[in-house]
């Protein structure tokens, strides 16, 4: 049997129970597999696969000072009250009564003793005593930083609570924690608003319950099994946090939509009076095949995700492309086996017209048929305000600025963490517990090396991004010298990064450009963000080409044509560009915040950068996701073409019949990227904001005005393939056509050899 979508989907139309009791326990092992490894494969850590300068550093650092490995999993318990000052004995006490309650819980839970000022000379309490005289701090490092361990140091905090003394828990696991709660919250909450808008969509557009429900379980599953793949490929590979979070969005998003083009059209074959198994068979020729084209084109412009040397791209990139993959495997097969079972059934019950047999499957003369010949009654004037609308929201891309979103004031107030990472920023000069780290190496013992920290030293104490004060200290074997520097702000914002900037572009090498035999790396949280920041900017460039490249070449074969490509292309980008504008507008420049937060309860922040990884990533997305409708849409007109041979009547046929489907898949996208933005965590809000906006543009301003617009001014150039490229394969997209139907497909050989009237 010649292996394709159409041969997929009759063998599983055929032996749906067979098709059926295999997925059952494929969703059973993948449900096993998730709910009992997929927390321990997800983490928060970004990491480089290659070395920059903020890795090298902190290699070096792990050699040279053992135990500095463990850094991301140190807790800080932040002691304060603000009547009594940390020379108080009942101040004391309680910071007596902490340390004892955190060393009780053992080498289990902690990795070393707590530290705190109580029994320390003055001089050794820096960094530990605020200058208000009115907070101490206690470091402490976790054996891990696991939500359970999280949890034991709290309840020591709040069991140290009392007397006028507030104990805080801040660092990293502490954050970690709160992350991973949100986030978990959050997506449960997206998923229920998404299924319930995408099940009243489908409903409207099917006018059956059982046909809508049936793409809705095509969705879950995908995700379960996505899911379940996570937790086994993270046995090699941990993955970031918000994995989940992207698999269930995409994965609704996706899942839905394919399910829903192949039961439209199935639905079609047999209004057309073919019986069930011929509509399924005829259904995977055409809709299952568009489906994987379709499905190939959002793996293809993910994988360039990979390209970039850091996790959480190729993480968050690796969960959609595996929903992805799911979501495609469920429809060509499942998906044909379910309507073998069901057959007409999937028309129960019955609640519009629209759910009969016998309905008209083609909507000639109705809403949609009128406004593609409208548009292309009039190309130019449609093509032009189209254009003008996309690019200019697209031109306020120019001004979107790169970082992070999470500084910690702008955290949601549902974060137990946020008061402690606040009173952590004001108390001890905000880098105080995240200081830059300038790894020194090789001769330090000279009087050059020494005479140069000491200029790095004043140097840094003259930077306005530094405190003063910095702190020297020598490895073991005297072979290394560690030099903190500390921020005066939070490490996280612009005039930090600038710093870290400063630092090795100027004041590293004016304090150690002479010297020799001497090798310095500035690392630490803010300079391995500041390394992310140049990564994803140094990058852009070579994903955008990989993703345009192998997109252009997919189109080319699948369309045989070089115009089709093109154009797709340029209107994709377009949308593109338009969606970036709107994250740009609303959460870095503030417009319509209120109305979002008002009116419909979203908790949108202005922020002062936007997620550093979130515009390639949206690109990527994107970019496969509008070329879903494109193929979808194209497949259809190029069907009727080849027919008909009249590319006018043909832009027309493809729009009706595709346009009141690919409206519903549209509002249900919308509708889920939307609630997933309603969330809490400023990334996902950005995101989801992004997503929502751009399959917007793209189902409305793209499908239905500069598509047919463009399609009409091409004519039949639209279909020009080079005589030199004839020898690519010819995929026939949309699948056979029955010999009674059969034209011949004209190659087009010359541009502008026909006029389409």
């Amino acid at each position: 049997m010649k292996l394709n979508p159409e041969s997929i989907a009759r063998a599983s139309s055929r032996h749906p129970w067979r098709t059926v009791g295999l997925w059952f326990v494929l969703i059973m092992s993948m449900g096993y597999l998730s709910s009992n490894l997929l927390a321990d494969v997800l983490s928060q850590d970004i990491e480089f696969t290659n070395e920059p300068e903020s890795v090298r550093a902190q290699n070096l650092l792990e050699r040279s000072f053992p135990g500095s490995e463990q850094s991301n999993d140190t807790v800080f318990f932040i002691v304060g009250s603000p009547t009594s000052d940390v020379a108080d004995p009942g101040f004391q006490a309680r910071v007596t009564q902490l340390t004892e309650g955190i060393s009780a819980l053992g080498p289990d839970v902690i990795a070393g003793p707590p530290v705190s000022y109580v029994g320390l000379p003055p001089e050794q309490t820096q960094g530990l005593v605020a200058q208000s005289g009115h907070y101490a701090l206690v470091p402490v490092q976790l054996k891990d930083n696991t939500e359970a361990l999280v949890e034991q140091v709290r309840e020591v905090a709040r069991e140290a609570t009392g007397d006028g003394v507030d104990v805080l828990v801040a660092g990293n696991p502490a954050l970690f924690a709160d992350f991973t709660k949100i986030a978990e919250e959050d997506l449960r909450r997206g998923e229920g608003i998404g299924l319930a808008i995408a099940l009243v969509v489908l409903i409207v557009v099917f006018g059956a319950l059982v046909a809508a429900l049936l793409p809705i379980v095509m969705a879950i599953f995908a995700i379960v099994a996505a899911l379940g793949l996570v937790a086994l490929i993270g046995q090699l590979v941990d993955f970031n946090l918000f994995v989940t979070n992207m698999i269930s969005m995409i994965g609704l998003a996706v899942g839905i939509d394919y399910s829903l083009f192949i039961v439209s059209r199935y639905r079609e074959e047999r209004k057309k009076g073919r019986d069930k198994l011929e509509a399924i068979g005829h259904s995977g020729a055409t809709a299952n095949r568009a489906v994987f084209f379709s499905g190939m084109t959002v793996v293809l412009a993910l994988l360039g995700m990979f390209i970039i040397p850091t996790t959480i791209f190729r993480s968050l990139a690796g969960g959609a492309i595996l929903v992805t993959l799911a979501a495609i495997a469920a429809s060509m097969t499942l998906l044909p086996a379910m309507l073998g079972l069901l057959g007409d059934r999937i028309n129960w019950p019955r609640l519009s017209k629209r759910a009969r047999v016998d309905s008209e499957p083609d909507p000639k003369g109705g809403a949609w048929d009128r406004l593609a010949r409208s548009v292309m009654a009039r190309p130019v004037i449609f093509l032009i305000a189209g254009v003008l609308i996309l690019g200019t929201l697209g031109s306020f891309y120019f001004q979107l600025h790169r970082g992070t979103s999470q500084n910690v004031s702008q955290l949601p107030d549902d974060f137990e963490s946020k008061l402690a990472f606040v009173t952590l920023q004001q108390e001890f000069a905000g880098g105080t517990t995240d200081p830059v780290q300038i790894v020194i190496s090789g001769d330090v013992a000279s009087s050059e090396a020494q005479a140069a920290v000491a200029e790095l030293q004043q140097a840094v104490a003259q930077d306005p991004a530094f405190a003063e004060q910095t702190t020297v200290q020598p490895s073991e074997d005297g072979s290394v010298l560690l030099v903190q520097a500390f921020f005066r702000g939070d490490p996280s914002s612009d005039a930090s990064f600038k710093g870290v900037r400063d630092l090795r572009a100027e004041i590293v090498p004016a304090a150690f450009g002479q010297v020799e035999n001497v090798d310095v790396a500035v690392g630490g949280n803010t300079a391995f963000f500041t390394d992310f920041l140049d990564v994803a900017n140094r990058y852009q460039w070579i994903v955008l080409a990989f993703v345009l490249g192998l997109s252009f070449v997919l189109l080319t074969v699948v369309f045989r044509s070089i115009v089709v490509p093109i154009k797709a292309i340029i209107l994709n980008l377009l949308s593109v560009a338009a969606a970036y504008g709107a994250v740009t507008l609303v959460f870095q420049k503030g417009v319509g915040i209120s109305i979002f937060n008002d009116i419909l309860q979203f908790q949108f922040v202005r922020v002062e950068a936007i997620e550093a990884w979130l515009p390639l990533f949206l690109f990527s997305v994107l970019f496969g996701l509008s070329m879903d409708y494109e193929v979808f849409l194209l497949t259809r007109i190029r069907e009727e073409y080849d027919r008909t041979h009249d590319n006018t009547e043909a832009v027309a046929y493809g729009l009706r019949t595709t346009a009141g489907i690919i409206t519903g898949a549209a509002i249900i996208m919308v509708a889920v990227f939307t609630a997933f933005a309603s969330g809490r965590l400023g990334p996902l809000q950005q995101m989801g904001f992004g997503l929502a906006v751009a399959v917007f543009l793209d189902a409305t301003i793209v499908r239905t005005i500069l598509v047919p617009s463009t399609m009409r001014l091409l004519g039949d150039v639209n279909w020009y393939l080079p005589r030199w490229l004839e020898w690519l394969p010819k995929l026939n997209v949309e699948g056979h056509v029955d010999a009674e139907e059969a034209l011949a497909i004209p190659e087009v050989e010359t541009v502008g050899a026909r006029e389409d009237g």
